[in-house]
């Protein structure tokens, strides 16, 4: 129609979702405070596309020297989150998310982005995977790091803007203004009702 943008159909997708853990929800050591606004449309995006859905779960190490370098200094900072100081369903995903396993996956990550150290690329490789469509927490932390890697590997990036949270709102805010100004080629931002018109269950 004229006057209009063509928007790119999604194919060949996967929702990430990435560490919609108890960890980061209310009573969690990294309580992240708006979590609880974007739990509905997160649970949403991935019980519609359940089979096409992979959670990533940050994995805290059992003591600080099972992390390289500055990560030393970082758990000793966060020994609440070390593994022998935390209640072992602090991992889990929430429990909106956790009912739709299976058929969604889920994948263990020790870092902030879900394609270090860990499976991720290969098997989106092995399903010809050209699209990611991300939600999670936190913008400005993991999915940041998990965003930046995806366009680095040449997937298509999806961000779900009303599913991503995050405990700093100057942080997530200007991480929504670099990605519109600055990867406008690689990186869309659509809300959960566009998403859902541009791909197909």
């Amino acid at each position: 129609m004229t006057g209009q943008l063509l928007v790119e159909p999604i194919e060949a997708a996967v929702h990430l979702c990435v560490d919609m853990q108890r960890i980061f929800a209310r009573g969690g050591v990294w309580e992240t405070p708006w979590m609880e606004r974007v739990v509905p449309v997160v649970a949403d995006v991935a019980a519609r596309y359940a089979p096409s859905t992979i959670f990533t779960r940050f994995i805290t190490p059992e003591h600080p020297e099972q992390r390289p370098g500055r990560w030393q200094h970082y758990y000793r900072r966060w020994e609440a989150a070390l593994r022998p100081n935390l209640a072992p369903e602090q991992l889990d995903l929430i429990p909106e998310l956790q009912r739709l396993v299976p058929p969604a996956q889920v994948i263990d990550k020790p870092l902030y982005s879900a394609f270090k150290c860990s499976n991720l690329a290969s098997l989106l490789g092995e399903r010809d995977v050209g699209t990611v469509v991300i939600t999670g927490a936190e913008t400005d932390v993991c999915v940041l790091a998990t965003v930046l890697d995806a366009v680095e590997l040449g997937f298509r990036v999806v961000l779900v803007e009303d599913a991503l949270c995050s405990s700093s709102d100057p942080g997530h805010d200007a991480l929504m203004t670099m990605y519109r100004t600055r990867y406008g080629q690689q990186i869309d931002l659509f809300d959960r009702d566009m998403l859902f018109d541009l791909w197909a269950p």
